[in-house]
């Protein structure tokens, strides 16, 4: 069961077999409890993650004491692989949104898969991807409008946003504080801006989930 469900990621998708067996067969479980900590920004680094149920989030804490929610790992994910490159502290903490269940490959592991090539090669594609998402994140930022914003936070969430599935699936499974919380704006904000998208016909708007009605018009939209 694990396999198929990472098999659904395309970065490990795409390993050689002999590299995801070895991934698989070196790696240990972990279940989290809702609101459960896996790491703290500061820890050392413990392994290299994958999501098998549920989903966690990555968030910091904003220099007023609130929460700011940088993204949300969800089934079939590999993360936390930068702490163990570089050999630093976490950059952020990793929260258990509700029960998860997640595999952890340990650093000694991680690392003897290093010497490598094929991995290595592959942790360098996986690191260039999440480099890109940032920029793109950082771009919007500074030169897009709110409503830009929310529609391209939309449609990556809708690719399992660090999953960055090949397909949109039509449900996206996030409630408006915690989309907020991701875009840094304020809750009556981005509730206008989703209401407008619901009259366009491009979302409709449900209980902690927004619903893709049409790619073509939220992208128009943007």
């Amino acid at each position: 069961m694990p396999s198929a469900i990472l098999d659904a990621n395309p970065w490990f998708a795409t390993l050689p077999a002999d590299l995801r067996e070895a991934m698989l067969h070196g790696a240990e479980p972990v279940r989290l409890r809702r609101s459960e900590m896996l790491f703290r920004q500061g820890d050392p680094p413990g392994g290299l993650y994958a999501v098998l149920r549920g989903s966690l989030k990555v968030s910091t804490l904003r220099e007023d004491g609130r929460e700011a929610i940088l993204g949300v790992i969800e089934p079939g994910t590999w993360f936390g692989e930068i702490s163990l490159i570089d050999s630093l502290p976490r950059t952020h903490d990793a929260t258990s949104i509700g029960a998860s269940e997640l595999l952890v490959l340990p650093h000694e592991a991680f690392q003897a898969l290093m010497e490598r090539p094929a991995f290595a090669r592959a942790v360098a594609s996986l690191l260039a991807t999440r480099l890109r998402m940032m920029y793109s994140m950082m771009e919007d930022v500074t030169l897009r409008s709110t409503r830009a914003r929310v529609v391209r936070r939309l449609l990556l969430l809708a690719r399992g946003d660090a999953a960055m599935a090949n397909s949109v699936r039509p449900r996206v499974p996030v409630s408006q504080e915690a989309l907020a919380m991701m875009l840094g704006i304020s809750r009556q904000t981005l509730s206008k801006e989703l209401k407008l998208l619901e009259e366009l016909g491009a979302i409709h708007i449900g209980y902690r989930s927004i619903e893709l009605l049409s790619e073509e018009r939220l992208r128009s939209a943007g």
